[in-house]
């Protein structure tokens, strides 16, 4: 499935993407597929799959608990692909692994991006492989897959332009510096370096995310991009054992409404 295709399918119907951020494997590793599925079926367009990892330097706490949480009940990046392929058996929406460089190096990149194809992987994402790097480790290889490149508010214009070109899928634009996790109110002046982005941004649809944790910030957001990407406020629902799929569910449901 071509993500681009897909996400102007859902534009041309008046509605911005919602992307979910789960990481793999949490909060429980035999019944997560079945989480999955019903994020999916309850809202989301496409998820994102976080391959969990010791030292994800991106993320919040909230997700850095998961993660470390995920490495703990013994998921590995097989399980994690694993899970692509039970979940695409299940409901053809797209599916975009977000990893950091290292666990895919140690994989093999040629050999990992291939084994991607044949689980049904649609995109990857690797928030610390900056585009020098990229030309360096995939300058070589024309993979099969979507990979999505990240632009922040710190970005030069002249660089968003590259990265565009380069990204496949669309552009991940990160809302505001730092890392990922809830924010309950945003600073209007973070708006002018998304505009930037996306009148910048011709090749490329392009997703915001970072922060985005309720329906007042998707509509604050949707204006100025194809969709949006919620991670940290699912993910930290979850963590509550006697209800939290529900309360997830739930907000899903929400989000999407907004969108």
């Amino acid at each position: 499935m071509k993500i681009a295709n897909y996400i102007d399918e859902i534009n041309a119907k008046g509605e911005k993407v919602l992307s979910v951020f789960l990481t793999a494997g949490y909060p429980d590793k035999e019944s997560f597929v079945e989480l999955a599925v019903d994020i999916l079926k309850n809202g989301a367009d496409m998820l994102e799959l976080g391959v969990p990892f010791s030292d994800p330097l991106a993320d919040g706490p909230v997700i850095q608990t998961s993660s470390t949480e995920a490495l703990l009940n013994g998921v590995t990046l097989t399980d994690v692909l694993g899970y692509v392929k039970d979940i695409k058996s299940k409901i053809d929406k797209p599916i975009i692994l977000m990893s950091y460089i290292n666990p895919i190096l140690n994989y093999g990149i040629e050999k990992f991006l291939d084994v991607c194809k044949v689980y049904g992987v649609d995109g990857l994402i690797l928030p610390d492989l900056v585009i020098e790097e990229y030309n360096e480790l995939l300058g070589d290889i024309n993979p099969d897959i979507d990979i999505v490149l990240l632009c922040t508010p710190t970005t030069p214009d002249d660089r968003i332009k590259q990265i565009d070109e380069q990204s496949k899928g669309f552009v991940y634009c990160v809302s505001l510096n730092g890392t990922t996790g809830v924010r309950n109110q945003f600073d209007d002046s973070i708006l002018k370096p998304i505009k930037n982005a996306k009148n910048l941004i011709t090749k490329n649809k392009m997703l915001v995310g970072f922060g985005i944790s309720n329906e007042e910030s998707v509509k604050y957001f949707a204006p100025y991009c194809d969709g949006v990407i919620v991670g940290s406020a699912v993910v930290k629902l979850l963590a509550d054992e006697s209800c939290g799929k529900e309360k997830a569910i739930e907000l899903v449901k929400k989000l999407k409404s907004a969108c």
